[in-house]
């Protein structure tokens, strides 16, 4: 089976890990703001937080900002469940922004609208999160414009996007948003296990999100309440959690931050090779932003169902069947039963719901080889000219 993702440890890798075991900190140790400053001077951003996970990240971010019950975040459908999910666990309402019928990220047309009617309204969001889906960036200045106009604060899901670039920066230096978050899962771009990471350019907000990570705490006099009573003292300034990332999985992801460029450089190759290759074919490839190009953590094809006389699910029983470990990407989050509970049907994001209807992911990795590349091109051929009208 080719999986649609796979990650790529090296020697390098596994001899980071093991010297920072053999080390005197398995956590709180130097490795986690080593981390933090090679992501931080890799994006061009002034501010890092490394966290265990991006549902953690998302978590904090959402916390930091302040969110809360009587607010609202909005996100879009296409994503993971924990871009919603993040606003719920700090009691706060969630709401869904339709996608983009061509990037499948969020739709500025369909943001703009929902905006003015929230503003007649009175339910404008707190914060808005847009997904930078597969690797590919929003719109960010027209939401930041947005942003500017209705007062919402522009937490970025980057979970898809490290290494993207956009508009002669790296997507993550927060040139357009308050807060950025990045993840380090094993299927994505650059992996340290678990874990996760936020970028900021306020200094407060880092601070803030530092303190949160570690239930709440600070040793920085400055940040107490009252006077200090020795070296050891703390004080707890926040309700926190402890997200806290390991020296571990810091040193895996900074000795795998080594080679990001040359993982997104074969990630864009291959997805090339599979734009020319797939042509012609009943299927569209992914879109490609002139003002950016994506970081490729997937490859999703949309299925033109209408010329086809089998559904989705067939294609994807068949090639799972002929060794092809093909994904889909993602099932609209409105549509789960626990957001329904809450008031979301079918039909309130249409375009999401479209994509969702002919979506598969087929696989690209760095480690993926020209053969198993070749493979895919012509399991996928084969399948999908079988089913064609």
């Amino acid at each position: 089976m080719i999986p649609y993702g796979r990650q790529d440890v090296s020697d390098e890798d596994v001899a980071a890990v093991v010297a920072t075991l053999r080390s005197d900190f398995l956590t709180q140790g130097p490795a986690i703001a080593s981390f933090e400053r090679c992501v931080a001077a890799y994006v061009g951003a002034p501010h890092a937080v490394a966290v265990c996970n991006a549902t953690a990240a998302l978590h904090l971010a959402a916390l930091a900002l302040e969110l809360g019950p009587g607010d609202c975040l909005w996100t879009v459908p296409n994503t993971f469940l924990a871009t919603a999910n993040a606003a719920r666990y700090c009691g706060a309402d969630v709401d869904f922004v339709d996608t983009d019928p061509l990037t499948y990220c969020m739709s500025v047309d369909a943001l703009a609208a929902k905006l003015a009617v929230a503003e007649r309204d009175g339910k404008l969001p707190k914060i808005v999160s847009p997904v930078h889906f597969a690797g590919q960036s929003c719109d960010m200045p027209a939401i930041k414009a947005l942003s500017d106009r209705y007062g919402f604060r522009i937490v970025e899901d980057a979970s898809h996007a490290i290494g993207a670039d956009y508009r002669n920066g790296k997507v993550g230096d927060c040139r357009y948003s308050d807060i950025c978050v990045f993840s380090f899962h094993p299927v994505k771009i650059v992996t340290s296990g678990e874990g996760g990471m936020l970028t900021t350019r306020d200094r407060e907000l880092a601070t803030r999100l530092q303190e949160l990570r570690t239930s709440g705490m600070t040793r920085d006099p400055a940040r107490m309440v009252g006077e200090s009573e020795g070296p050891w003292y703390y004080e707890m300034v926040h309700l926190g959690l402890n997200y806290r990332m390991t020296d571990m999985q810091a040193a895996l992801g900074e000795s795998q931050m080594a080679r990001i460029d040359a993982f997104v450089a074969r990630r864009r190759e291959l997805a090339a090779r599979y734009d020319t290759a797939l042509a012609g074919l009943p299927l569209t490839v992914p879109f490609q932003d002139p003002d950016g190009r994506s970081a490729f953590h997937l490859y999703p094809i949309h299925l033109q169902l209408d010329r086809l006389t089998q559904g989705r699910r067939a294609v994807f029983e068949t090639l799972r069947a002929r060794g092809i470990g093909v994904n889909v990407h993602y099932i609209p989050v409105h549509l789960q039963p626990y957001y329904r509970r809450l008031g979301f049907k079918p039909g309130d994001c249409p375009q999401a719901e479209a994509y969702y209807a002919g979506a598969i992911t087929i696989p690209l990795f760095a480690r993926m080889t020209d053969a198993e590349h070749a493979t895919v091109v012509d399991t996928m051929r084969d399948t999908v000219l079988a089913v064609a009208a």
